[in-house]
């Protein structure tokens, strides 16, 4: 008797097909079972408003999670950084992958790199964070940028600088990587330029808590390290009690001395979207064992951030 082929939630945008069809490739190879990807249409999909107005957290994953509890999917494939921070009891984050660049990058006119861009350029992104330590490095090396809100799927936005309304858009390394476009980046932009969103770059598998044998199988494909990672990420953000539509940057990166890796760094960012003001810390410890371990890490940083003002930056909306 053959089995049933396996439901996989994901939003229905290009980036979203493609990356849960080579999850749902992943989850054929280990399970022999067919994967069928179940296209769902989020509130974040149809909006028109932008994600700070409407929400931020939980616009794209709440109609996933809703279908997986009605029993309409088996499992969902997230965008990790779509993800709100307090997982939800009746379902469970099975596998975090091997993560993808994390980066932030910039598709910009005749192939410049930011530093290049001239003066007033504008450079369209949707995110306050972007915006906020954009703005920062422009001031502090003397470039003037106009950083505009917009919203889209990577066609809108990188049309935009095609069709010559804006000089530049920021984008995620790991979208563009994932829908075969990585050679329209102009400038991968640093992580010492600009931190990227918590959990930016991995994505989240996830599953009904009461589906014990699934949640085993797919485990398979969890990569430890990319986990340890991202829970560090997504727990300083969730002490700063930040939504994704936040200026909130943070990145965990593995120092390896050699072939052994020694030590996890966590690096966090909170800044005005105007770029006038930015608190930018981190903190260097053991790779954590346990997720445990990796919150505590997230939560230390936050509350340092939050002694040296981290709060009074975190009620800014740009839009």
């Amino acid at each position: 008797m053959t089995q049933s082929a396996l439901r996989l939630g994901t939003r229905r945008s290009r980036l979203a097909m493609a990356q849960s069809g080579q999850v749902a490739e992943q989850v054929r190879q280990l399970t022999g079972r067919e994967v069928e990807l179940v296209e769902i249409t989020t509130y974040g999909d149809t909006s028109r408003e932008h994600l700070a107005q409407i929400g931020g957290t939980g616009v794209f994953a709440t109609a996933l999670r809703d279908a997986l509890r009605a029993g309409e999917v088996d499992f969902a494939v997230h965008s990790l950084k779509d993800l709100p921070t307090a997982q939800s009891p009746d379902l469970v984050l099975a596998a975090v992958p091997v993560r993808e660049d994390p980066r932030d990058v910039l598709v910009a006119r005749d192939g410049l790199t930011f530093a290049e861009l001239p003066a007033g350029a504008r450079v369209g992104t949707g995110s306050p964070r972007r915006m906020a330590q954009l703005n920062a490095y422009a001031r502090a090396h003397g470039l003037s940028i106009e950083t505009v809100p917009i919203r889209g799927n990577i066609d809108t936005r990188v049309g935009y600088v095609r069709g010559g309304e804006l000089d530049a858009v920021v984008l995620a390394a790991a979208g563009l990587s994932r829908v075969g476009r990585i050679d329209e980046v102009t400038d991968f932009l640093s992580v010492d330029v600009v931190l990227p969103a918590p959990g930016q770059g991995a994505l989240a598998i996830e599953c009904a808590a009461s589906r014990a044998d699934l949640a085993a199988t797919l485990a398979e494909l969890d990569d430890p390290f990319t986990r340890v990672a991202v829970t560090a990420e997504r727990s300083l953000l969730a002490a700063l009690e930040a939504g994704c539509s936040a200026p909130v940057g943070a990145l965990a990166d593995l120092l390896a001395d050699g072939q052994i890796v020694k030590e996890m760094r966590l690096r966090g960012v909170v800044g005005a979207t105007d770029g006038s003001s930015l608190v930018c810390l981190s903190t260097t410890g053991p790779v954590p064992e346990t997720e445990d371990q990796a919150t505590a890490l997230g939560r230390e940083l936050a509350a340092e951030m939050l002694a040296k003002g981290a709060a009074g930056l975190m009620g800014e909306r740009a839009l």
